[in-house]
């Protein structure tokens, strides 16, 4: 019998939703014969005395739940999620950094640095990467700061509020679709699978529209009626980041597959677990069985920092490969966080 402890906060209590899947995660942990408490912040002293930890609540290396990943990995209690996929995930350059260095079908992307944004700039990322174009700051979540943009005056206008928060950007194609595959992968295996089906209002899962937010709906889809193709990038997506547990969004245009996103801490209680009934028995299982060492043992495999990519990925080999422009050598490379390991 193992205990395991479900790190939550208020804002995660706040949804029914996702009190109802949290209780059902319990119940189910207790029916294997384990035991199931609520960890809050204000508990974190009790993480070193637990078996498990599964955190439920947002992660942010500014927060306490990667206090609470860490806290858990020094004591040697496997946690989801585990500190390494935190830090790559909450950096959208760092993650797509890893899509990049795996080969990850991916849209075209280009990481912006703030002092090269001039209209000329502007219009050959147009000309390049096409029209629209969407624009993210690197520590968004949920849909937020998350742009599309038509033309030059719009892109240097929502590009100069971003550049507020961050010293780079994110510039993508635009890939045209009215639903994403949300793959959901544990230790790259599949653990569920569903559309988003995206609201006609926006292009994205969650919106303000008019002043009111508008969100995706979930259809969850049964793993024989998933393509294979999906399935498989969605393993090769997690695999990229860690061996932990993802949601990765796919979108599919034209033929091809794109990864949109890597999530380090998914919904579950969207109704993803409508054809996947030991979802929660396989969480729980991994947790209880599975390795429990981290997956970045291999320096190459390391969270990437923001002030230096390490080998084929350093700042100058990098540029050419990501950069409209390319930097000098050893340029000065900053976000607003640091999630270099000191």
């Amino acid at each position: 019998m193992s205990k395991l402890g479900i790190f939550v906060n208020r804002q995660t209590l706040s949804s029914s939703e996702q009190l109802t899947a949290l209780v059902k995660f319990r119940d189910v942990a207790e029916s294997m014969g384990h035991t199931a408490e609520f960890i809050f912040p204000v508990d974190i002293k009790k993480i070193p005395k637990l078996d498990a930890l599964f955190i439920r609540a947002n992660t942010d290396p500014m927060n306490t739940t990667y206090v609470a990943a860490r806290m858990a990995q020094m004591y040697g209690v496997p946690v989801i999620d585990d500190p390494s996929s935190i830090q790559i995930c909450a950096d959208k350059i760092n993650m797509y950094m890893h899509l990049q260095k795996k080969n990850v079908s991916m849209p075209r992307t280009l990481f912006l640095k703030k002092k090269e944004l001039d209209a000329a700039q502007a219009e050959e990322l147009f000309e390049e990467l096409g029209v629209p174009l969407i624009l993210k700051e690197p520590s968004t979540s949920f849909s937020v700061r998350v742009e599309k943009v038509e033309n030059v005056d719009e892109l240097l206008k929502v590009a100069k509020r971003f550049f507020k928060l961050s010293d780079w950007i994110v510039v993508q194609e635009y890939i045209e679709s009215r639903f994403d595959w949300r793959v959901g992968v544990l230790n790259g295996s599949l653990l569920y699978a569903c559309r988003y089906i995206i609201p006609s209002e926006t292009f994205k899962i969650q919106a303000s529209v008019n002043g009111h937010i508008v969100y995706c709906d979930v259809e969850s889809v049964p793993a024989d009626q998933v393509p294979p193709d999906v399935i498989e990038l969605g393993k090769a997506a997690g695999n990229a980041i860690g061996k932990g547990m993802y949601g990765v969004d796919i979108k599919e245009s034209n033929g091809k597959l794109y990864v949109i996103e890597v999530n380090d801490n998914p919904s579950l209680e969207g109704g993803e677990d409508a054809h996947y009934p030991d979802m929660f028995r396989k969480i729980i299982t991994y947790l209880t069985t599975g390795e429990t060492t981290g997956h970045a043992d291999d320096p190459s495999d390391q969270a990437y920092g923001p002030h230096g990519f390490e080998g084929e990925y350093g700042l100058g080999a990098a540029a050419s490969l990501v950069q409209p422009v390319a930097l000098v050598e050893n340029d000065v490379y900053s976000y607003k966080i640091d999630f270099s390991e000191h």
